[in-house]
């Protein structure tokens, strides 16, 4: 049975198989080469250093393939990574995928249901259209399902780019419904499709990369072409509902530095700018306080943040003070176990899928 990275504690001697992210070879301090490693499996991924006896091995396997590793685990500035000992290239016939790549934890059916669900109910037939007849192509609804949202930043796991999506729809409602004269379908369309591309910007079969597509055009200049393409065949689009959307895809980066060829121009491009960012954020902020591989009060320093997150959350200080005036309640267990309902239910507000800005939606709304 696999051991998980998850799993693994200081002075653990551990004999295992791993996805191989990255390999470099480093030179030492005090002279000579060592392997520097990026390995991960479903639950993660754990920096490991070979430091001798490598080279006839070395030049045997490459990234994104999947190794054994005999090693042990040790903790070096408060996060845990693994000295090699021994390692070879697996078989085919002894790897499963499925122990390899992070998945989302929320059930991708019952996800893409509720977002069909949505738009379902959408008003404005256009925009109805236009999304039932682009998920109406399996291999297209597929890839949605399967595609991670980013490589490293954030949802960057199976199924990511699905629970991003929904997030985003949620809190477009949300958020949405609290202003006069913002066309709500309009914004949760922008939110279903603003990272769309992604699903042929990125390859994510045996290891996260980049198409040459992906390369080349990026995911904003992919879905603008791919559902301008589906609009033109539908007869009587509205010139100007095109016209709006396709500004949203291109504008949701929010600045030029970012990669947005325009910058938001309409309350609904400025909107769905940053309710993406702060998603995206948030989500990777949380990942950082959860990480398995970090002990102490702060996280890694983050590209994202440029700086290292605080861990402590004041939800477990009040879960462990005694303080019996509020309930002891475990919020991101309720999350786990509550199913996903239906947007259109009277449940979907109040919060069975993980977004985080739900409570201040709800606030703000009231």
């Amino acid at each position: 049975m696999k051991i998980l990275i998850s799993e693994f504690v200081q002075n653990q001697n551990v004999s295992t198989t791993f996805l191989v992210k990255s390999k470099e070879l480093r030179t030492k301090k005090t002279g000579g080469q060592f392997v520097l490693l990026t390995l991960a499996d479903k639950s993660g991924d754990i920096s490991a250093q070979w430091w001798d006896n490598f080279d006839d091995v070395i030049h045997t396997f490459d990234r994104d393939d999947i190794v054994y590793v005999r090693g042990l685990v040790n903790i070096y500035r408060n996060h845990l990574q693994l000295s090699v000992h021994r390692l070879r290239r697996c078989n085919e016939s002894e790897i499963d995928l499925a122990h390899y790549f992070p998945t989302t934890k929320y059930n991708t059916d019952e996800m893409f249901a509720e977002l069909m669900t949505t738009v379902g109910g959408f008003q404005n037939v256009h925009l109805r259209q236009l999304l039932e007849r682009i998920f109406a192509n399996e291999e297209t609804a597929k890839k949605f399902r399967r595609a991670p949202a980013a490589k490293t930043m954030h949802h960057p796991y199976l199924g990511g780019l699905l629970e991003h999506s929904l997030s985003l729809v949620r809190l477009c409602r949300k958020v949405g419904e609290h202003y006069d004269g913002i066309d709500v379908e309009l914004l949760q369309t922008g939110a279903v499709l603003h990272d769309f591309g992604k699903i042929d910007e990125l390859s994510y079969e045996r290891g996260f990369g980049y198409t040459t597509d992906g390369q080349l055009l990026g995911h904003l200049t992919m879905e603008a072409i791919m559902v301008s393409d589906e609009i033109g065949g539908i007869p009587d689009f509205p010139p100007e509902l095109r016209r709006q959307l396709l500004h949203l895809l291109i504008t949701h980066h929010g600045k030029l530095e970012h990669g947005s060829p325009k910058l938001p121009m309409t309350p609904e491009a400025l909107m769905l700018a940053y309710l993406d960012d702060l998603d995206s954020k948030v989500e990777a902020m949380q990942r950082l306080i959860a990480d398995p591989n970090v002990t102490g009060e702060w996280s890694r320093i983050s590209p994202m943040f440029e700086r290292p997150i605080y861990r402590r959350r004041t939800i477990d200080e009040r879960a462990t003070s005694g303080d019996q005036a509020l309930p002891d309640v475990d919020l991101t267990e309720a999350r786990k176990e509550a199913p996903i309902a239906p947007a259109s239910s009277a449940t979907s507000a109040g919060g069975s899928f993980n977004t985080p800005f739900k409570n201040l939606a709800g606030l703000m709304k009231d």
